[in-house]
């Protein structure tokens, strides 16, 4: 049986960027999971890569199916978005690893869903001011700029990730991120030390 290593923490922490280089590490030999998200595509990102960007009918027929591992509800300043993970067929836990991306409660799901032997979480974590002006930084840069968002994100992430509830998902293990390539190497090695020993 092969692992699902599972990155998670608050907005602008890195997670996205240490994802994408991870995914290129070609040694690591990990295969990403794609979410389903209802929100609007952001300016970079791209179908299929970031997300499988879609709409209500098809969460609801993945639901009707029994192919909803896990979804997160978020009512924006936008209107409702929703986040999901799907069985669709992307993973086959007797051929290889994977890599997963999400937030607190969803790795709680996939745990419920996979087993908790299979996950292995690589919580993200990174100063408060530092994450503030990161995200201010990122969403200057798009066509329209939706700060109401961010600073709900920003509030939401305190609650979503407290230590209580790390603690209560059993995540002990943090990956400071002052330094990415510190941060990186910390995680490769975990990941590398975890595929090995399942040799």
């Amino acid at each position: 049986m092969h692992h699902i290593f599972y990155l998670m923490g608050k907005s602008a922490s890195g997670k996205d960027t240490i994802y994408q280089k991870l995914l290129e590490h070609d040694t690591l030999g990990l295969a990403h999971i794609v979410l389903y998200t209802t929100r609007p595509i952001r300016e970079g990102e791209v179908e299929g890569r970031e997300y499988y960007f879609t709409d209500e009918a098809k969460l609801r027929s993945l639901q009707e199916s029994g192919h909803l591992i896990e979804l997160r509800s978020y009512n924006t300043v936008h209107g409702m978005w929703h986040y999901f993970t799907a069985d669709d067929g992307q993973i086959n836990l007797e051929k290889q690893n994977y890599l997963g991306i999400g937030t607190l409660e969803s790795y709680r799901k996939m745990v419920e869903y996979y087993g908790r032997e299979v996950m292995v979480p690589l919580y993200i974590e990174v100063e408060d001011g530092v994450r503030l002006e990161r995200a201010l930084t990122r969403e200057k840069k798009q066509k329209t700029p939706r700060f109401a968002e961010l600073c709900r994100r920003f509030l939401a992430d305190c609650e979503d990730f407290s230590d209580e509830k790390l603690s209560e998902a059993g995540i002990t293990k943090r990956y400071a991120n002052v330094n990415l390539d510190e941060c990186l190497a910390e995680i490769e090695n975990t990941i590398k030390t975890m595929v090995y020993c399942n040799r």
